[in-house]
């Protein structure tokens, strides 16, 4: 599933061809996804303008004039691809192919500029995970979207507020961080990456680096700067294409190709001077990379 430098670089790939631009035409070629469309689906959509993309957690948001909010998640294997109005591919080429059947295209939206332009959005998404929902209002006070917790991009994220939200907490440091109440968007890759960066093992307290104390401070410091940075870098790459994922012009991720410790078992640490190698482990059915060694 993608993660959240997935989702966003898809919202960056989309925001200059949608944020501005009118549904002229909207086509939800089946009745459900992951649930069923909201009622109404194409006619609430059709005509309006979208005024704003944003993205909240893994969730992608698309604002309309008068409403509703419309609620986007790609799913395991969901994904856009944007076509001008002549059919031909727009922007970049395709360095990895993916699905292009109309069996799954499921929803079509055809867009206008305010110049004119006209181009087509297309959602693909063959194993049927993905969904789109409307929220009236505010879109975080949706289910799927109210008691979600800080963003791990910006500032806000630092080690005080980590300390706050792993205080008392006697579950292993990597599930605390993958617990979407506390931190939103995390996912299993990144969390693996943050922890390696910032030298603490997946398996310690969640508590520990909460505690009263210097050392505990700057660990908490650490972990939120590990974050913080493993995100920004992530997205710089355009995330991490790992099976099903490709960028809105149908490009490949590479933050894989930066990978420190996931997916590379048996490998030496590349931390300067460690000496340890990467292990991998399973906590609550997911894969978790690390190196025992330098990392306490």
């Amino acid at each position: 599933m993608p993660e959240l430098p997935e989702v966003e670089t898809v919202r960056r790939g989309l925001q200059p061809v949608l944020e501005g631009a009118r549904l002229v035409r909207v086509e939800a070629r089946r009745p459900d996804l992951r649930f069923p469309f909201p009622a109404r689906f194409s006619e609430r959509l059709t005509g309006k303008t979208i005024t704003a993309l944003g993205r909240r957690a893994k969730y992608l948001t698309m604002q309309l004039d008068g409403g509703p909010v419309l609620i986007c998640h790609l799913g395991m294997s969901g994904s856009f691809r944007i076509e001008a109005a002549d059919g031909n591919e727009t922007p970049g080429t395709f360095h990895h192919e993916r699905s292009k059947s109309s069996t799954h295209d499921h929803v079509v939206f055809d867009v206008e500029t305010a110049a004119g332009a006209r181009s087509r959005v297309i959602f693909n998404d063959p194993r049927r995970f993905g969904f789109m929902l409307f929220a009236e209002g505010v879109p975080d006070t949706h289910p799927m979207l109210t008691g979600l917790g800080v963003e791990p991009t910006g500032n806000a994220l630092d080690g005080a507020l980590l300390a706050s939200l792993l205080k008392g907490r006697r579950s292993p440091l990597k599930a605390a961080l993958l617990d979407q109440r506390l931190i939103a968007g995390l996912g299993n890759i990144y969390v693996s990456e943050a922890l390696w960066r910032a030298g603490l093992s997946p398996l310690r307290e969640a508590g520990t680096i909460a505690k009263a104390g210097k050392k505990a401070s700057e660990q908490a410091e650490r972990l939120a700067e590990a974050i913080r940075s493993v995100i920004a870098d992530a997205i710089a790459a355009g995330g991490s294409s790992l099976r099903d994922y490709v960028q809105t012009d149908g490009s490949l991720g590479y933050f894989q190709h930066s990978f420190a410790v996931y997916d590379r078992e048996g490998e030496p640490c590349p931390k300067p001077g460690c000496g340890g190698h990467i292990e991998r482990i399973v906590q609550s059915g997911r894969s978790t990379f690390y190196c025992r060694t330098c990392q306490r």
